[in-house]
């Protein structure tokens, strides 16, 4: 019979040669046969719902803007009211690889990820869509349109890199220890025993290494923003932002949106850490014993890098969208304090795309 603590080891190896298994085949048919897995071949599914979540909880997500993603959750149903949710963030047992989904203008992952992409002239006034079907059951689908929305809180970044870390010091070596002594000698006339000879020194410690600086973090971008009000019964901003070779794109809902735009200087980098010193080593036995090694000097701390430099903002603002200015926020700060203030102009601004 087997003792408990070899039935825990058994148990152990078989969990684990389980989960080796599953994420060598997917969800194939080992996970199937483990139970942890359900095809639909042999259900027989009547219908199919669609309907999403937000990527972190249960809350329902029924509309997505540029640069959001929510997680897809597809119930298969048979007619006696039998449900089988998908694995995921709907906690069943079916694959997704059980459907085919075809997205118009968004992108699905294997695991039921739905993403608009952040560039919102991909979408403006398209309507994604996913449509479902059922692989073992063709003439069951579903349809799904996710609304477009703007109310989100943007985020435009040219912040400055931060600088990168110093290299960490090199402990010393430790010292080697000093040789024992010769054993005593035995006067063969006498019996009478010697003294043992005196040890030898060990060796001193290594010192440690320096550790090298941080490197500079790299200023703020210098940037500039377009900002239009955009044609229709209700108020959407068109922003364009761009620094040096990058622009970025933004559509935001003035009631409930909103656009951080970033500035600030990166963070200096850390500094290395100094190497330990070596510790020295110990005298041999002897008479007298040997002395120890000193101990050697532990390396000096790396200089963190300086932080960088603040950016520049300048705002073109066209007059129909002055109104709404106070839905676009930003933060300019460096390695020496706050950066100028933004320089806001208000004057026509032609269409941004």
């Amino acid at each position: 019979m087997l003792s408990n603590l070899s039935l825990r080891g058994w148990w152990a190896r078989n969990a684990l040669l389980t989960l080796l298994l599953i994420s060598l085949t997917g969800c194939s048919s080992v996970a199937v046969w483990l139970g942890l897995r359900i095809r639909l071949d042999s259900i027989p599914v009547t219908a199919v719902s669609a309907s999403m979540v937000a990527k972190r909880g249960t809350a329902v997500v029924t509309a997505l803007g540029p640069g959001q993603s929510a997680r897809l959750v597809l119930v298969a149903s048979t007619a006696d009211g039998k449900q089988y949710p998908t694995v995921g963030a709907g906690k069943g047992k079916v694959a997704f690889n059980n459907y085919t989904i075809d997205a118009t203008i968004v992108q699905v992952s294997k695991r039921g990820v739905v993403s608009l992409s952040a560039d919102p002239r991909a979408s403006e006034g398209k309507t994604p869509h996913l449509h479902i079907t059922t692989l073992a059951h063709p003439g069951v689908t579903a349809d799904l349109d996710i609304p477009l929305a703007y109310d989100f809180a943007f985020v435009a970044d040219y912040n400055g890199a931060s600088g990168a870390n110093g290299f960490d010091g090199l402990a010393g070596s430790d010292g080697s220890a000093g040789s024992d002594g010769s054993l005593p000698m035995t006067d063969p006339t006498t019996g009478a025993t010697g003294t043992m000879g005196p040890g030898g020194n060990g060796s001193d410690g290594g010192n440690g290494t320096d550790g090298s600086d941080g490197q500079d973090g790299s200023p703020g971008g210098n940037v500039h923003a377009w900002v239009r009000l955009e044609s229709g019964a209700k108020p959407l901003l068109q922003i364009k932002v761009t620094a040096g070779a990058r622009t970025s794109f933004y559509i935001v809902d003035p009631n409930g949106g909103s656009l951080k735009i970033l500035a600030n200087g990166g963070a200096g980098g850390r500094g290395g850490t100094g190497g330990a010193a070596g510790r020295g080593g110990s005298g041999g036995n002897g008479f007298p014993p040997g002395f120890s090694g000193t101990d050697g000097l532990a390396g000096s701390d790396g200089r963190a890098g300086n932080d960088g430099a603040a950016g520049t903002i300048t705002l073109s603002v066209d007059p129909a969208a002055q109104p709404f200015l106070k839905t676009i926020t930003w933060s300019n700060v460096g390695g020496r304090g706050a950066g100028p203030a933004p320089t806001i102009s208000v004057e026509p601004v032609p269409p941004l795309w």
